[in-house]
């Protein structure tokens, strides 16, 4: 009797690609199951018939030999392809294993360690100049008694029994073959009879260490220092993790940062303010002189170049910007106070030269009032009223 063409078996093209080869083969196995059908012959040899027919076009070396030869050309080589007796565990790997986590494991596997995280405050000096700061961290560490195999000195850990060192089991019941971890070694593939006193058989024990960090120039806060293999230990033999420290800038007394510039308030005398003079402004590296102006204005800000941080990603330096606040006399004395009353009263004489931007801010004040009060009026009067030109 001949035997049916594979493609037409599977009711596919023959340029049909191997994953909707796959999808195809998928739905006509959990068709013609036989746990899904039981009882029906039919069923069962259109299943074996699916499973053979896959077997072989899935395969690109048999693939190639049946396109050109037919089932003549695999006759030859049956003998060294895969059995087709195997049950519906095997198809089921093969088909199913990568949705349901199949595919063999190796309990021995190593493990890389965790990552941890520092957090550092550092001042605004400390984080302008660079430093170098000796913290303590909590972390797991190789066991020195046991050298990490968690056994007691003298043993070793054996092979365990139930998943023959592989660290999970399979399961299966008619249709689904699902695999789970070992419940004897809890995934390792090892099991320890004669466990170690220092570390309970875990390999690794928790312990306080001190490094030395090295905090370069210009670092800011959120910045990250990377230390490599300074984390918890691996298990198994696996590479160590690493240690990130993160960068904190406590709040400073007379600077604020913002990326590498800073700035700072400098209060100064209203007479100053009126009639120019210079004083010394602090820096990070010493202090600066500053010419004010005469006829200097609160809030007027003065940017000395250089004066500022220098990035830690780039040359480039950053400024200091001071922004002067004009400081109202108090505790006056008597002369103080006549001197004020005389030089007000000089003031007033000479009208908005000598105080434009209160002037300024009257008439527009005087402005608002006029238009409220104009449209009162008409809401009343039932009057629109009239826009003034410009």
């Amino acid at each position: 009797m001949s035997k049916r063409d594979y493609y037409e078996i599977l009711g596919v093209a023959k340029n049909i690609s191997d994953s909707e080869l796959k999808i195809t083969y998928r739905r006509l196995a959990m068709k013609y199951h036989p746990d899904r059908n039981p009882g029906d012959a039919e069923a069962e040899a259109k299943f074996k018939e699916c499973k053979e027919a896959y077997e072989i076009l899935s395969d690109p070396n048999k693939r190639a030999v049946y396109d050109q030869y037919g089932h003549a050309g695999l006759n030859s080589s049956a003998s060294g392809g895969r059995s087709s007796g195997g049950g519906f565990g095997d198809i089921f790997d093969d088909m199913f294993g990568d949705i349901f986590g199949g595919g063999r494991r190796s309990g021995n596997r190593a493990y890389r360690g965790s990552d941890l995280q520092y957090n550092l405050e550092l001042t605004l000096e400390e984080a302008v100049f660079g430093t170098s700061v000796d913290i303590r961290i909590p972390s797991l560490q190789n066991c020195d008694s046991c050298n990490g195999t968690g056994a007691k000195k003298g043993t070793h850990p054996q092979t365990c029994p139930t998943c023959h060192g592989q660290g999970q089991i399979r399961l299966q019941q008619g249709f689904f073959s699902v695999q789970q971890t070992c419940p004897q070694c809890r995934g390792t593939g090892k099991i320890i009879p004669e466990p170690c006193p220092d570390c309970h058989g875990q390999g690794r024990i928790e312990t306080q260490r001190t490094l030395s960090v090295k905090i370069p120039m210009g670092v800011d806060t959120g910045d990250r220092i990377r230390l490599s293999a300074e984390g918890e230990a691996g298990m198994n033999g696996g590479p160590a993790g690493d240690l990130y420290v993160q960068i904190y800038i406590k709040p400073h007394d007379l600077f604020t940062r913002d990326g590498d510039h800073l700035y700072c308030e400098v209060p100064i005398r209203f007479t100053t303010a009126a009639l120019g003079g210079e004083l010394e402004v602090p820096s990070l590296d010493g202090t600066v002189n500053l010419k004010i102006p005469p006829e200097t204005q609160t809030g007027k800000k003065f940017r000395l170049r250089g004066k500022g941080v220098k990035s830690v990603r780039s040359a480039t330096v950053g400024d200091l910007i001071c922004s002067v606040a004009v400081e109202t006399p108090v505790n006056l004395t008597k002369r103080q106070r006549e001197l004020l009353e005389e030089l007000a009263v000089t003031m007033e004489e000479g009208g908005q030269r000598h105080s434009p931007q209160e002037h300024s801010w009257v008439d527009k004040a005087k402005t608002f009032f006029e238009g409220v009060k104009d449209w009162f009026d008409a809401e009343k009067s039932g009057k629109k009223p009239e826009k003034k030109a410009d």
